[in-house]
């Protein structure tokens, strides 16, 4: 078996799950981590080697196939992924919506002119949710689609959350609306604002003497994040953030209401409960690793969604085995 050599780009929760997700692969290997804090991780990594991750060149006895990124999407990603597209096929997890075609087209032109694959905004959502929004609508044309997310933590809202000024931690739940989840699986097709669909809630560790009402106002109002949201900021303790917050749920599901004939209602409910938002995510990223890797090998060149990509790319099984047993 091939085995697909991979990079990490910061070793945060995703970071780690995608360490995890490689031992669960065997045709995937953990060969170097880049990241800001090398000297800290070096402790809690023995067996692979660790690099500052502003110092992107490897050393040449180090062979890379993909440079996957686990940073944030707010800050981290805009900058690191055009940064290592230079050096590598890379995958990552930007996940701001209405920023993803201008990334994309950033990402596709890098690609085109070193050589690389890059595979951008896989996870659950963008990603699993996108390919079922698409599928969805392809089998129920003129459908109505609703995408609900939660009850969880959003990695990317807490992200964003703890940039602001005088942000030591944070949580970011997204919580559906029930009475706009009932109203579609009944068979309604409303038209929602997004402030009818989910609300927020924030749970905030301050820094001693930080103005409150201030970092209240910055995160609400956050673009793309908050401000079109009703969200609720709750500021709490060092000690009740590890104790009640420390675990990372999420989920949700796409719900596709429509009919065939013209009179027999279809609704197409796809969902997702996770336990570890970073770790199934994780999990996408390596997948999709391995699509970018049998891409790269096929002569590719450019960026790709995961609505570009043949679900056989993103399994270890053999064609032959999928239609087997999957069929």
């Amino acid at each position: 078996m091939e085995k697909i050599n991979i990079a990490l780009v910061g070793y945060g929760n995703v970071g780690r799950g995608v360490e995890e997700a490689t031992k669960l692969n065997a045709d995937t290997e953990l060969v170097a981590v880049l990241t800001r804090r090398p000297e800290q991780v070096r402790k809690e990594l023995k067996d692979v080697p660790v690099f500052h991750s502003e110092e992107y060149s490897l050393p040449e006895d180090i062979q890379v196939d993909i440079a996957i990124l686990c940073g944030g999407s707010k800050e981290d990603i805009p900058v690191q992924g055009p940064k290592f597209a230079k050096r590598f096929n890379t995958v990552d997890s930007f996940d701001t919506h209405a920023d993803i075609p201008s990334y994309f087209q950033r990402m596709d032109s890098i690609a085109k002119d070193h050589g690389h694959v890059h595979v951008i905004s896989t996870g659950w959502d963008p990603g699993i949710f996108s390919l079922m929004r698409v599928l969805c609508d392809a089998f129920l044309p003129q459908s109505k689609q609703y995408t609900f997310w939660g009850e969880g933590v959003s990695q990317g809202h807490s992200d964003a959350a703890r940039k602001v000024e005088g942000v030591l931690d944070a949580r970011a739940y997204t919580i559906p609306i029930e009475q706009a989840v009932r109203r579609v699986r009944s068979g309604e097709t409303p038209e929602f604002t997004k402030r009818e669909l989910h609300k927020r809630l924030v749970y905030v560790v301050a820094e001693e003497g930080a103005d409150i009402e201030r970092i209240r106002r910055d995160i609400t109002t956050m673009p793309h994040y908050y401000d079109e949201y009703d969200t609720e900021v709750l500021f709490i303790s060092k000690e009740e953030m590890v104790e009640n917050h420390s675990k990372l749920p999420h989920g949700g599901f796409v719900l596709t209401s429509g009919v065939t004939g013209e009179v027999n209602k279809q609704i197409l409910e796809f969902r997702c409960q996770l336990e570890s938002n970073p770790g199934f995510t994780a999990n996408v990223l390596v997948a999709c690793a391995r699509a970018a890797f049998r891409l790269s090998k096929e002569g590719h060149k450019g960026a790709f969604t995961m609505l570009d990509i043949p679900p056989r790319y993103l399994s270890p099984h053999s064609a032959e085995t999928l239609r087997k047993s999957f069929m």
